[in-house]
C-alpha cells in the first residue's frame, strides 16, 4: 500500500460498523482516551442509517457506507467484517486516509502490519496506509508474550483459550443471556448462532475444523498471528480454542518455553514492568486473573504465575490472562494504533 499524506493534528476520524458491539467499543475508547480529532464520522449499513450515537455530548448521525464516502477523512476504523473491509478498504485508502483494519481480511498478508502497540508498535511506520488488527487471542497474548521473549527467548509456546460469548458479536452475547434464562427457568431453548448450548456448557470453538490438521479455524489464526506479532515465523505452538459460558472477556492458560532456565520471580517482575497488564497473583488469597474483574478494564490481567512441573528442566513457565476482548481484542488495540500513527506523524 503506498504511503498516505501526513495526519492532521486534529483529524477526522470514521469508524465502519459504528453500530456493533466493535463499533460501540471504538466511540467509547476515543472518548475515554481523549483521542484528538476534529470531527467523528459513523458509517454503517441502510437498515441503521438516521440513527444517532452519543460521543463526547454529542450526537453523530450514522451514515450509510458508500463507495464514496471517505473524501476528507484521515483514519478510518473498519468494525464491521472482512467482506466490507476487503471492499472498502482500498477506497478508503484511495481518497487519503489510513484505514486500521479489525476483520481478518489482512491479517496473514506480509506486506500489511499485524501490531499490537506494547508487543512491536515500534514497527509501525507513521506513514503505513493500512493497519490489521490481529485475532483478539493473539493480541491480549502477546502483551505479556513479547516482554517475556525480550527478555529471555521463547522456544516453546502452548495454549489453551477460554472464549466468551463478546468474540461473537452482539448476537451470540444475546444468545448466551437468553439460554440461561431458559435454563434457569427449565425451559426450552434452541441455539441458532451456535451449534450446542451456550448456557452452562463449554465446546470446542466453532469455526471450522481443518480435515487435515483437526485444529479449527480460531486455534491456525491463533498461531499465525501470535508468529507474526512476535516475529516468530517458526516458533512451535499448540492451541486449543474453547467457547465459555461467559458474555464478555477471553481468559487464557499458557505454557511458554525458554531458552534458558527462568523463575517466577524473575517473570513476575518483567511483568510488573510491562505496559498493558496487571499482575493478580494472589496464592494466598487463591485470586488470579477473572473475566469478571478484566471486563472493561484496558489492562490485561496476567497471574497463577508459575514454574510447569511438566519440564524438569525448569525452562517453562506456565500462567494465566485474562482480557477484555472488546477492548485490548479489540477496539482498544485499535485506537492505540491510531494513538501511535498520530503521535508519530509530522503534521
Amino acid at each position: 500500500m503506498n504511503e498516505q499524506s501526513n495526519i492532521p493534528a486534529l483529524p477526522v476520524i470514521a469508524i465502519v460498523g459504528a453500530t456493533g458491539v466493535v463499533g460501540a467499543e471504538l466511540i467509547a475508547s476515543l472518548a475515554s482516551r481523549n483521542f484528538p480529532l476534529s470531527r467523528l464520522r459513523l458509517f454503517a449499513s441502510a437498515r441503521s442509517a438516521g440513527q444517532t450515537r452519543a460521543f463526547r455530548g454529542e450526537d453523530i448521525l450514522i451514515e450509510e457506507i458508500s463507495e464514496d464516502a471517505f473524501a476528507g477523512i484521515d483514519i478510518v476504523f473498519f468494525a464491521a467484517g472482512a467482506s466490507l473491509s476487503r471492499k472498502y478498504a482500498p477506497l478508503a485508502i484511495a481518497a487519503g486516509a489510513r484505514v486500521i483494519d479489525n476483520s481478518s481480511a489482512f491479517r496473514t498478508d506480509p506486506a500489511i502490519p499485524l501490531v499490537v502497540p506494547e508487543a512491536n508498535g515500534d514497527t509501525l511506520d507513521a506513514g503505513a496506509s493500512l493497519i490489521a488488527n490481529p485475532n483478539c487471542v493473539a493480541a491480549i497474548a502477546a502483551v505479556a508474550l513479547a516482554p517475556l521473549h525480550r527478555a529471555w527467548s521463547i522456544r516453546r509456546l502452548s495454549y489453551v483459550t477460554y472464549q466468551s460469548a463478546s468474540g461473537g458479536g452482539a448476537a451470540m452475547m444475546e444468545e448466551l443471556r437468553a439460554g440461561t434464562q431458559a435454563a434457569l427457568n427449565n425451559g426450552a431453548f434452541s441455539p441458532t448462532e451456535l451449534p450446542h448450548p451456550y448456557a452452562f456448557n463449554l465446546f470446542s470453538h466453532n469455526a471450522d475444523i481443518d480435515p487435515n490438521t483437526g485444529y479449527n479455524g480460531e486455534e491456525l489464526k491463533v498461531i499465525a498471528e501470535t508468529r507474526r506479532i512476535l516475529d516468530l515465523p517458526q516458533l512451535p505452538i499448540g492451541v486449543t480454542c474453547v467457547r465459555v459460558p461467559v458474555v464478555r472477556a477471553h481468559s487464557l492458560a499458557l505454557s511458554i518455553r525458554f531458552e534458558d532456565h527462568v523463575t517466577p520471580d524473575q517473570v513476575r517482575t518483567c511483568l510488573s514492568d510491562a505496559p498493558g497488564l496487571r499482575i493478580v497473583d494472589d496464592r494466598a488469597a487463591n485470586h488470579f486473573p477473572m473475566p469478571s474483574e478484566s471486563t472493561g478494564v484496558e489492562d490485561v490481567l496476567v497471574g497463577r504465575i508459575r514454574t510447569d512441573l511438566g519440564d524438569p528442566s525448569g525452562r517453562t513457565i506456565a500462567l494465566f490472562l485474562s482480557g477484555d476482548q472488546l477492548l485490548k481484542g479489540a477496539a482498544l488495540n485499535a485506537v492505540q494504533i491510531a494513538e501511535h500513527l498520530h503521535t508519530n506523524a509530522p503534521h
